[in-house]
């Protein structure tokens, strides 16, 4: 899955680092677009922040992958949420600004990412005088999300799910059960012999488990109605969300991530390791999402314990809700957290 003019961004940041400690007492009546660097145990982490008004409530995204840079898919589709909060785009570890190639990609594990994001959260409640924030995650960055406010409820408000991971393996096993029943009753010959080299879950490499995404969307498990992904691509280059030079970084980091991390993400079964949260649930699910399996994460939700749970179907998305029903995606964020931006 998927990652700003560089005379902007650089001008952002050297604004933010002469203003520096010194915020005003009026800040809360300004707009917020600046570029922070977190740096945690070797890495140096990339947060964007957009708000249209600094004392609005903080949204944190957590993108998917592990890897998957997707702050331009984000600030392209889903930036109207800008309006209603203070939106923190995180680069996490290994992927888009955050990556490194010199990195020791053993350095890329599930506790290593939540020991990053609770150090990037203190850094924004920190900087908004904020006790709390509300965290958004797709895919792989939901079930980051979810471990983190098991682990830390009095810093989270609200949890919102996308497309939810909940157990890697049985999600696998599941994804290739549908592109097998939709490759026979297809006839498709070429992804028979696919699968054939896949074989059977769990996925054994990364080309494995990028070989079956690559089916899973060709049958609409992916996208609902599949994108033009050039025009998507321009669009955020000319909106100055991403550089040209960058794409190979976004790419690289992925791989590595999912090299790194994909023996760890067999392991992950958030029935066993997450039955309860203490803070408000809502699950996002899109109607025809086979890679992280909707209806695995429905029965998740159903059986997870939470103060406050709401399930919203997207009857016209798969696994790539934000970008497949953006207005609606919007507006559900809003109503999601809405009622608990004052915890």
């Amino acid at each position: 899955m998927g990652d700003c003019n560089g005379l902007r961004f650089t001008a952002a940041l050297c604004a933010f680092l002469i203003a520096g400690s010194g915020a005003s007492s009026d800040a809360a009546a300004e707009e917020v677009e600046r570029a922070d660097v977190v740096d945690v145990d070797g890495a140096q982490l990339f947060v964007e922040l957009r708000a249209a008004d600094a004392a609005a409530p903080i949204l944190l995204w957590l993108h998917g992958g592990p890897g998957g840079a997707e702050r331009p898919l984000f600030r392209q589709f889903n930036g109207d949420l800008e309006r209603d909060f203070v939106v923190a785009y995180l680069d996490q570890r290994g992927a888009g600004r955050s990556f490194d190639a010199d990195a020791d990609p053993a350095k890329l594990t599930i506790p290593q990412h939540l020991q990053d994001l609770d150090r990037v959260i203190d850094h924004l409640r920190e900087s908004f005088g904020k006790r709390r924030v509300g965290l958004v995650g797709h895919s792989w960055g939901s079930a980051l999300g979810l471990l983190y406010a098991a682990e830390h409820p009095e810093k989270v408000s609200a949890f919102v799910g996308v497309a939810q991971a909940v157990a890697t393996r049985e999600a696998q096993e599941r994804e290739l059960a549908f592109l097998h029943a939709e490759a026979e009753q297809r006839d498709d010959e070429e992804a028979l012999v696919a699968l054939k080299e896949i074989g059977p879950a769990p996925y054994d490499d990364v080309d494995e488990v990028l070989s079956a995404e690559r089916l899973t969307e060709r049958y609409g498990g992916l996208f609902h109605r599949p994108p033009n992904r050039w025009s998507i691509v321009l669009r955020g280059l000319w909106r100055g969300d991403a550089t040209p030079w960058e794409l190979y970084r976004i790419i690289r980091g992925n791989r590595v991530s999912l090299e790194a991390m994909l023996a760890e993400l067999l392991t992950l079964d958030l029935r066993a390791s997450v039955p309860r949260v203490s803070v408000p649930v809502c699950m996002l699910l899109g109607r025809h999402d086979r890679h992280a399996d909707a209806k695995l994460a429905e029965e998740y939700f159903l059986q997870l314990a939470a103060p406050k749970k709401t399930l919203v179907w997207f009857d016209e998305s798969a696994h790539n809700v934000p970008f497949e029903e953006p207005e609606r995606f919007n507006a559900e964020v809003r109503g999601c957290l809405s009622d608990s931006s004052r915890r």
